[in-house]
């Protein structure tokens, strides 16, 4: 165990970012170079023997969060690895994407600052990769069973992964000409450097993982086809139906999906181009969003060069303490500065933020570019207009950060998997599909034929990376149950996860 008196001994205390000025040069993690393992064993020691982790009920993956916090307050990295590959295919991409509702689990939460999780997590996978302790676990026989996996994001790989690893044979077809799905396109490389995906795919290859990339299920290729072809179907193609923003002179160009711009930026760092045809150099940028993808089109922005950036959110700015409606343990929604806020705040002295706000229009030059957005300030609950409130600012780029609304609906596989969709505009599941012998809900689907499953953000709308790998593991346990009638895979499961419609 931890020091009984650790968290009365010792401040939380972050693992520090690199200087802004720093990481604005380049294009390398936030946090690169940044363990500093006797801080990560420190903070560790935070971890107060509470006798019931709440920081449980804040992970869907179920993360043993105590057992390896006890191993990396004593450097045992190799136990401390060992425990979190339990729960978790790829801690190396949930200690840098997460935003860590564990944290706000945590007991200490409760009056105090909670344990830094979200650092020791990454700290033990990095070491686990560092010191040999993540080798490739292929299967002691094949089932001689076969899976396809639709979707290379999160929920497909920890999918095929489980799938592989008990015997399957497994294999992942991607319509883009590189596998990781928003791992690869969407998420920035400052924020996690792609050499950690291509490092995990190359385990899965070995142990015996296949991908198929530049194949356009469902389009392309029949997946009714795909279907008769194997034992069963996992369907993790994510949620990329974008919301829109149809107000006037949504036509003008300079005006973007903020998934058009990321994937871009992505590829000039993965070599396909000098430069982004889509870049922010000396332009006056606005972001419409104010998610975790605006915060990224704001990181990219910022190295790009932009003259200016703004980000508009439509809700009001939260407060510093949490809610009454949103009491501990829940994962509150206040006052937060990312990494790319406190580059803006480095670079431009100001919060980029204009919270309240929403776009009436926007204004062009002759040529038809962009050159200017009218935004207006709104009523906090009902979002109207507040009258003499309108104001114009500079608009040279336009990044639209507006979330998703499902999976896509034009791609083919709802008509040929025979798939129907929920309340929501999700892929919809089948509730009834439990596995009573485990004591878990396996969130998975079938359609009518059988044998098809839903992953990750197509059945559950626009989520958390840890809610994916959480879902690909449970499919991963739904689908082994379904070719062999039984399954040793765990399917995790937490207080309060949605039921799957039927």
């Amino acid at each position: 165990m931890t020091d009984p008196h650790g968290f009365l001994k010792f401040p939380r205390r972050p693992v520090p970012p690199r200087p802004v000025e720093e990481r604005l040069s380049d294009w390398h993690e936030v946090y690169a170079g940044q363990a500093l393992l006797p801080l990560v064993s420190e903070q560790a020691g935070r971890c107060m023997d509470c006798g019931i982790p709440f920081c449980h009920s804040g992970c869907p993956l179920g993360n043993l969060i105590p057992e390896w916090n006890a191993y990396a307050t004593h450097g045992d990295w190799q136990a401390a690895a060992e425990r979190l590959h339990a729960t978790n295919n790829f801690p190396e991409f949930t200690g840098r994407l997460c935003p860590a509702p564990c944290e706000d689990g945590c007991v200490l939460a409760i009056n105090a600052d909670p344990v830094t999780i979200k650092n020791v997590e990454q700290a033990i996978a990095d070491q686990a990769w560092e010191r040999g302790y993540a080798p490739p676990q292929p299967p002691g026989r094949l089932s001689g069973k076969t899976v396809a996996v639709i979707g290379s994001g999160p929920a497909g790989l920890a999918a095929a992964q489980q799938l592989t690893r008990i015997g399957h044979t497994v294999a992942v077809y991607e319509r883009a000409d590189r596998i990781g799905g928003l791992l690869r396109y969407g998420i920035p490389e400052f924020k996690m450097e792609k050499r950690h995906l291509d490092r995990r795919i190359e385990q899965m290859r070995a142990e015996g993982t296949k991908f198929r990339t530049g194949v356009d299920v469902g389009g392309d290729l029949d997946a009714g086809e795909l279907r008769r072809r194997y034992d069963a179907v996992v369907v993790a193609v994510g949620a990329m139906e974008r919301r829109e923003l149809p107000v006037p002179g949504r036509e003008l160009y300079g005006i973007h999906q903020a998934m058009d711009y990321l994937p871009l930026a992505n590829r000039v760092a993965q070599g396909d181009y000098d430069t982004s045809p889509v870049t922010a150099e000396g332009k006056p940028v606005v972001i419409v969003g104010g998610g975790d993808t605006g915060s990224d089109c704001l990181g990219t922005a910022l190295r790009q060069g932009a003259a200016s950036v703004v980000q508009l959110d439509i809700n009001p700015e939260p407060g510093d303490a949490r809610p009454d409606t949103e009491p501990w343990p829940v994962h509150p929604k206040v006052y937060r500065i990312s990494h790319a806020h406190a580059e803006a705040r480095g670079r431009h002295g100001t919060d980029p933020r204009v919270f309240s706000s929403a776009t009436l229009r926007f204004e062009g030059d002759t040529a038809g570019h962009v050159r200017a957005l009218r935004l207006t300030e709104v009523e906090p609950e009902a979002r109207a207009p507040r009258p003499d409130t309108e104001q114009v600012i500079p608009a040279e780029l336009v990044l639209l950060a507006l979330g998703f609304s499902g999976p896509e609906r034009d791609t083919g596989l709802i008509e040929q998997l025979e798939l129907t969709l929920d309340g929501r505009g999700n892929f919809a599941r089948d509730a009834d599909f439990t596995a009573e012998t485990t004591g878990h809900a396996e969130r998975a689907a079938r359609n009518t034929a059988g044998g098809v499953f839903v992953a990750g953000d197509a059945g559950r709308g626009q989520s958390l990376v840890v809610w994916a790998i959480a879902e690909g593991r449970a499919a991963a346990a739904a689908a082994d149950r379904y070719l062999t009638g039984s399954t040793l895979l765990p399917a995790p499961i937490t207080p309060g996860s949605r039921p799957l419609a039927a």
